[in-house]
């Protein structure tokens, strides 16, 4: 049983979080004005769009209340008291992690090279460690309530190099880098307010759930930990490949791709330097065994960086702390917490009761019928252009009826958002222009979103909308990608062609997954 955690705060920290325990902040309800009569605008000719939704009137507003200060807790075990005294919060958190390795040692030539490519990068191992120095604390309280072996909380060092905001070009996000569909599958909720693939807390308890599923099912944490890269049924086949053909069938024997191959070798050469660092003349950062932050609870809405500014903690490393915001607003249906640093915390605990005036600037609101962004910007009171960064949406695109868009509050949309916005909020566009259709593309070996806007004379930003990835995002070979082209066929080119027009089934491996993604031409 793990030990309850100590915290070598200040001894105001201690007092304050005494004083605070069971205070709770009264949320701000009531009913708001009903929202103006919107004028009826023709849909886009050639599009089967959707009627136009009623929308319930929000009843008139009350009074603001003054805001409460919450209580601080320690996010993974907010039950237990906080013990300034215990000496177990001076230990060296690295001696902890080099105390529960417990995965079997890997010993050969990638291992070596490995360790040598690191050793070749002290800056880089410097920042990663830093960087991981925020997080590594809860995941082995996490990994130590389950009983799971310390070499998996260095496991986002090879994945992300510990940045919860890493995106690679196959659409994994996080510091665990979970794919959208596998994300979903282990209930990281994605949305236009927030994606919990890059929550600290969320994303660490899937990866830790799908990790011990992957080793229920192998009852090896080295092919557990080939599946969480290559997918569980790869891992599953190779497996039986080398069973029919009387060969070992442990990770070192399996035929597997290169990522795959490398990808528990990088482990163990990270394993290696944790346990020792001056055997590669690299020096880790001091790293005390207690959380590095709290979980303050979030009562209302509350603009990005107000919330940023009242625990005096610069908005880069509240991101860092908080990166599933989407959006520059904290929804409290949404977000029931956001996590600071033990002093920023106590700050923050005492500023909030203090603060005067709004805590929101922002809020939601569904278009109630397929608009231009023009005319979605004029009925919600701001500029086109605005409307369109802040929430993403490409040039010469319609915001379809019942999607929901980031606004200013008024004094017509002035209450918190819902929680069945907050939770399921999307955006739905579709091509201003009637005569377009949509073609179902296979990337090429070297397609990326650049080489397929060239190729069809569109934006790269296009591109990337309408397949869910970053401009910069390269595809893999086989993988569907969406265009929109002018009504008259394109012509066929070699890499990207249009798949066929009858409903087709395209495999595609994902990480942690096989993932079958339906493709269409209309």
């Amino acid at each position: 049983m793990t030990r309850p955690t100590v915290v070598p705060a200040r001894a105001c920290l201690a007092a304050l979080v005494m004083f605070l325990a069971g205070c709770a902040t009264a949320p701000m309800t009531g009913p708001t004005p009903a929202e103006p009569t919107v004028p009826e605008a023709a849909p886009a000719p050639g599009l089967d769009l959707p009627a136009t939704p009623a929308l319930p009137a929000e009843p008139p507003a009350p009074a603001p209340e003054a805001v409460k200060a919450p209580a601080a807790v320690d996010p993974l075990r907010p039950e237990v008291p906080l013990d300034l005294d215990d000496r177990s919060a001076r230990i060296d958190l690295w001696e902890r992690v080099r105390g529960g390795l417990r995965i079997p040692t890997l010993d050969n030539e990638l291992v070596r090279q490995w360790e040598r490519w690191y050793a070749d990068r002290p800056d880089y191992v410097q920042r990663m460690t830093e960087r991981g120095g925020r997080y590594l604390f809860h995941i082995v309280e996490e990994l130590d309530k389950r009983g799971m072996p310390a070499d998996l909380a260095l496991l986002p060092f090879i994945e992300s190099a510990f940045n919860p905001q890493a995106m690679s070009s196959a659409r994994a996000s996080g510091m665990w880098q979970f794919m959208p569909g596998t994300g979903r599958s282990f209930e990281l909720r994605q949305n236009m307010f927030r994606d919990d693939r890059r929550d600290v807390l969320a994303s660490t308890r899937a990866a830790l759930d799908y990790l011990q599923k992957l080793h229920g099912m192998f009852d090896d944490w080295q092919l557990a930990l080939a599946a969480y890269n290559w997918g569980e049924g790869n891992v599953g086949r190779a497996v039986e490949r080398n069973r029919r053909a009387g060969l070992p069938t442990d990770y070192d024997s399996l035929r597997m791709p290169a990522e795959t191959r490398n990808y528990v070798p990088k482990l163990q050469a990270v394993k290696n330097i944790v346990l020792r660092p001056g055997d590669y003349g690299l020096e880790l950062p001091a790293l005390a065994n207690h959380p590095y932050f709290l979980a303050v609870p979030i009562e209302r809405d509350i603009d990005v960086a107000l919330a940023a500014s009242l625990a005096e903690l610069p908005l880069d490393e509240f991101k860092a702390l908080n990166p599933q915001m989407n959006k520059p607003v904290i929804l409290a249906a949404g977000t029931p917490q956001v996590l600071l640093p033990y002093d920023n915390a106590n700050t923050f605990v005492r500023r909030l009761p203090q603060h005067r005036g709004p805590l929101a600037s922002w809020t939601a609101w569904v278009a109630p019928k397929t608009l231009s962004t023009a005319a979605a910007a004029k009925l919600v009171g701001m500029d086109e252009a605005t409307l369109r960064e802040v929430n993403r949406i490409p040039p010469r695109m319609l915001v379809r009826a019942g999607s929901a868009l980031l606004v200013p509050r008024s004094e017509q949309r002035h209450a918190d958002v819902p929680e069945h916005l907050a939770e399921h909020a999307q955006i739905a566009l579709a091509p201003a222009e009637p005569a377009k259709r949509r073609l179902v593309l296979k990337a090429g070996k070297r397609d990326s979103v650049a080489s397929v806007a060239r190729r069809y004379r569109v934006a790269p930003a296009q591109v990337a909308q309408w397949n869910d990835v970053s401009v910069g995002s390269r595809f893999r070979a086989g993988e569907t990608v969406v265009v929109w082209v002018a009504a008259t066929p394109a012509k066929k080119v070699a890499a990207g062609r249009p798949a066929a027009r009858k409903s087709a089934s395209v495999k595609r491996t994902a990480r942690g997954s096989n993932t079958r993604v339906a493709a269409s031409a209309r």
